[in-house]
């Protein structure tokens, strides 16, 4: 009984050291993210690859869609 209770503890701990790691899958690696997706389904007016684009577009985002002051006036 207590050999077969310390075979059942040890299994248990074994067990916890079976974790796998967990990834995303395809890592990208550290792609800016004004480099796009290469997918054409972006916004028009910004251009996939274009820093000076890309940071435009936040600020318009940032501007027109999420500043509550400016939706109320």
């Amino acid at each position: 009984m207590k050999t077969t209770l310390w075979i059942a503890a040890s299994v248990l701990m074994l067990a916890a050291c079976g974790d796998k790691p967990q990834t995303l899958g395809t890592a990208r690696g550290d792609a800016p993210a004004y480099s796009g997706t290469g997918k054409p389904f972006a916004e028009q007016s910004w251009k996939q690859g274009d820093k000076t684009s890309w940071e435009s577009q936040l600020r318009a985002r940032g501007q027109n869609s999420q500043n509550e002051y400016t939706k109320t006036n």
